[in-house]
């Protein structure tokens, strides 16, 4: 194809004919798996007026790369060949920020260039042939020494989220709280806040958390507590499911140790469990 052929290309033909086969074909992504494109992350933000309301600006990456499912490691933004090949990076650098995303990349399908957000000092933007795009293994290896994740935190790091089968996503916020969760976890920090809003999924966040530890055998015994009765009976049947057999709910301060898994009252572990006025 001649260059003047190549500039008559769409973005997505660009994608298409040279951005993703040099991931897959030459840096050894797996298209099914590392890969999702046109990813539309956030549906912008909701704007009040009065009685009215609308929606901000969608915010949809044109590719996310993935080092397992639900483990994002590097964004790329593409145009086509109309455009230099660095004019994605700012869109990029966003999108990036948003989503806690380390590694950056703009390409009009002629090269990539990276941008670095892991280092503090020199040069943080470099450009690279299709051919030289990182693998998937080399970025991992990047992230782990940015992170401090060593032999012993990468097995609890990389442990696989929970999936039904029915292709339910966390939201890009809940992985983000997930992932940094279960990496400070992993390094021995043991006093951890997480402070997210109402409706915004802290019980089924709390979950994958839950799930990733206890599969890993990082942690032997969980507890879960809440204030409310509604809130334990709900979580039981409907997020934390999955734990069958291993989960129990504790009532009147008495523990059967044969779980693993325990829910309760504050009240039930630490007093009267029929206290009145305590929400």
């Amino acid at each position: 194809m001649t260059p003047t052929d190549k500039k008559a290309l769409s973005e997505r033909d660009i994608c298409t004919k040279y951005i993703t086969p040099a991931l897959v074909e030459k840096a050894g992504w797996n298209l099914i798996t590392q890969i999702r494109e046109e990813v539309t992350f956030t549906k912008g933000r909701v704007l009040v007026r009065g009685k009215l309301t609308s929606r901000g600006e969608t915010k949809r990456a044109d590719y996310i790369l993935y080092y397992k499912p639900n483990i994002p490691i590097a964004i790329i933004e593409a145009k086509d060949n109309n455009h230099g090949v660095g004019d994605g990076m700012q869109q990029a650098l966003g999108y990036a920020e948003v989503l806690d995303v380390p590694f950056v990349y703009s390409s009009n399908g002629d090269a990539f260039i990276e941008h670095d957000r892991t280092l503090t000092q020199g040069q943080r933007e470099r450009e690279l042939a299709l051919d030289e795009f990182p693998s998937p293994r080399e970025l991992w290896q990047r992230y782990c020494l940015w992170r401090g994740i060593g032999e012993i935190e990468n097995p609890i790091v990389t442990q696989n989220y929970y999936s039904d089968g029915g292709g339910k996503q966390p939201r890009y916020y809940q992985l983000i709280a997930i992932n940094k969760a279960i990496e400070a976890i992993a390094k021995g920090e043991n006093r951890i806040l997480l402070v997210m809003a109402t409706g915004t999924g802290k019980t089924f966040t709390a979950f994958q958390i839950i799930w990733r530890l206890w599969k890993s055998r990082t942690k032997r015994r969980i507890l879960f507590l809440a204030d409310r009765n509604i809130l334990i009976d709900q979580t039981k049947t409907n997020d934390f499911k999955p734990f069958g057999g291993a989960m129990t709910k504790i009532k009147k301060r008495q523990v059967d140790k044969s779980y693993e898994i325990y829910l309760a009252l504050y009240q039930a572990v630490s007093g009267n469990e029929e206290a009145k006025n305590i929400y």
